[in-house]
């Protein structure tokens, strides 16, 4: 790749993993991989985990011998994943074994890689559970310097409990090799899935449906003090329910954050509306009478076209005071944005790349959800708002210098439309969820007929088709592996890396 805006880029020439066990010839190699900056410093104590691999599991606790459930009070930090009976297994063969180890495995498929490992669909030996396995290998990692951020990558991983984040059941260490035990999804991934569709393009009902569900993982992220970095339809992993989950937290940033729970006040309407960030030039749609949307004169922030849904429409008058007490302006508002943060280093992948990463301001919070935006678009046009026609260079000149444009004939909604310019904009500080995150976001007239209580009840756009064992096995034609003391018996792949 280019060394952009006088930054010393590493252009991986991998993608980032996908997950997938259908047609992974749809991943994007080249002008979607990810960068990061060699001389990379942070404005926190924690490391950075570089490209690696992340993965996901689908729920096949039906293939699972249930006689452990017993054991699974052992696990009460995971109530997300507390009747899981992986759980029961992986507990089940400790106490039998004393230590899980490789030879406890089969290793079925290889389904990916990234830069400091391979990961692997593994089956527990006598219990039938799937996961996906991540083998890195601790030499080479270490000859490299990679090993501290192998453990941030594992302490991240380690402290997610959210139904549309990953789940780590364990981890365990033999002589050469730190392996990873995570979910597998069977349902590939989004932008596999996106490929498939008529257009290669979501409906519009369906890119919300995904960008509710990506919209609370980020927002317990943020909570979490994690800053993602990294939001892209390939690292979006499809659940055999159809639910999504998020994957790939090599290039995720640790940070301190301070929750707060903020008392809205009367203004908090016009602070919220004000935040929906909308250039006065780039509103396309004619019927939109605003001033926003008609005064080219004005550069300020003003309302958008759109308003939060739980406001009132109407004027407000001296005696609705009293009445506006109970409205939902006056609900506690929790706020966990981590937006103090600033990292100084230059990560993340080319067409998704938030322009203040680009010009080495330092970045923050914001970068997600001007990725969030990218992810949005891309799921309802099939491509990048910024892509260039000729690399990588031009892509990264049109996120800085270039305004965001919608296709001709793009026929998705205002509100759409509004949401996407108002993340999409090139000062994080003016940029939608940059102040009060995804509580921000969450209340934008896109999300309207969103029940966010209810996101896990909605029905998927698409249920992936079961994974059947029988015929995976039929292919797999493999000879012993030839290791120490700790060896995959069974058809397996020898660990292979770059």
């Amino acid at each position: 790749m280019d060394k952009p805006l006088g930054h010393n880029a590493e252009n991986n020439n991998s993608d980032s993993l996908v997950c997938s066990l259908q047609d992974p010839s749809f991943s994007k190699m080249n002008n979607n991989s990810n960068v990061e900056s060699q001389s990379s410093i942070e404005s926190n104590s924690y490391d950075e985990s570089h490209k690696s691999s992340s993965s996901c599991v689908s729920n096949y606790s039906n293939s699972c011998d249930a006689n452990d459930s017993g054991l699974r009070s052992f696990f009460p930090c995971k109530p997300h994943k507390g009747n899981d009976i992986r759980w029961d297994s992986i507990q089940f063969v400790k106490a039998k074994y004393g230590d899980l180890g490789l030879g406890h495995f089969r290793l079925l498929k290889k389904l990916g890689f990234g830069d400091i490992g391979s990961v692997y669909l593994a089956e527990l030996k006598g219990k039938g559970c799937l996961f996906a396995m991540k083998v890195m290998d601790k030499e080479k990692l270490t000859a490299r310097k990679k090993m501290s951020r192998v453990q941030t990558e594992r302490d991240i991983l380690s402290s997610l409990d959210h139904p549309f984040l990953p789940t780590l059941y364990s981890h365990f260490e033999t002589e050469k090799f730190s392996c990873l035990l995570m979910e597998f999804c069977n349902g590939g991934d989004l932008h596999v899935l996106r490929q498939r569709q008529p257009g290669k393009y979501f409906t519009e009902q369906a890119a919300r449906f995904y960008a509710s569900e990506i919209l609370l993982a980020l927002e317990y992220l943020h909570m979490m003090g994690v800053i993602y970095r990294d939001l892209k339809p390939e690292n979006v992993l499809v659940r055999e329910d159809g639910h999504i989950m998020l994957s790939d937290f090599d290039l995720s940033l640790r940070c301190c954050v301070r929750p707060t729970l903020v008392q809205s006040n009367g203004e908090s309407s016009s602070q919220v509306s004000s935040s929906y960030c909308v250039v006065p030039s780039s509103c396309i749609d004619p019927s939109c009478k605003l001033p926003v949307c008609v005064e080219p004169s004005c550069l300020q922030l003003k309302p958008s076209c759109f308003k939060p849904h739980v406001l009132s429409s109407k004027k407000t008058r001296p005696k609705t005071v009293k009445q506006n007490s109970t409205s939902p302006d006056s609900y506690p508002m929790l706020i966990a944005e981590p937006t103090n943060v600033r990292s100084m280093s230059f990560v993340g992948t080319h067409e998704y790349l938030a322009p203040e990463i680009m010009r080495g301001d330092g970045h923050g919070s914001a970068v997600d959800w001007w990725t969030f935006g990218i992810f949005l678009y891309e799921l309802l046009h099939g491509k990048t708002p910024f892509k260039g026609s000729t690399g990588n260079r031009e892509t990264l000149f049109n996120i800085v210098g270039q305004p965001l444009r919608f296709p001709e004939g793009s026929n998705i909604s205002f509100a759409a439309k509004d949401l996407i310019r108002g993340l999409l904009v090139k000062d994080p500080k003016k940029r939608l969820g940059f102040q009060r995150g995804a509580s921000e976001i969450k209340q934008h007239a896109f999300f309207q007929s969103v029940n966010w209580a209810l996101v896990r009840s909605k029905q998927p756009p698409l249920i992936p088709k079961p994974l059947d064992l029988a015929v995976l096995n039929e292919t797999l034609k493999m000879p012993v592996p030839s290791d120490n003391s700790n060896t995959s018996s069974g058809p397996y792949l020898e660990f292979q890396f770059f």
